[in-house]
């Protein structure tokens, strides 16, 4: 009884294991976007995780939420930088997420400033 038991308890753990692995190496899709930098904050109660927003539209109404890793600080320290400035990020989807990783869905990997197309020359 008690191998049964053990058993089954090791293949859960290992299913989710598993499931854990493919949720966070697999990308549903990757891709870039572009817009104004509203907001970075690092947020949470219990789990704190780097969050922040960028405007797509000229009046707001179309708000890119995403998160960002505690690993990149690279890509946080960035984003610290280019507040309120227009910035291109580069970003992964993943399936869903976990509450210690982030909020959203989208976790950004690369940023970098943009001109603005509002402004151009």
């Amino acid at each position: 009884m008690k191998k049964i038991l053990f058993l089954f308890i090791g293949g859960v753990l290992l299913l989710l294991a598993l499931f854990y692995a493919f949720n966070y190496f697999v990308p549903y899709s990757e891709g870039v976007r572009s817009g104004e930098l509203i907001k970075i904050s690092k947020k949470g109660v219990i789990v704190k995780t780097w969050e922040g927003e960028i405007s797509q539209g000229i009046s707001g109404a179309q708000i890119f939420a995403f998160s960002v890793l505690d690993k990149d600080r690279e890509v946080i320290d960035k984003l610290q930088e280019y507040q309120g400035r227009y910035v291109k990020v580069g970003y992964t989807e993943r399936f869903f997420t976990f509450f210690w990783l982030g909020d959203t869905k989208y976790f950004i990997t690369k940023v970098e400033q943009e001109q603005s197309p509002h402004f151009r020359n």
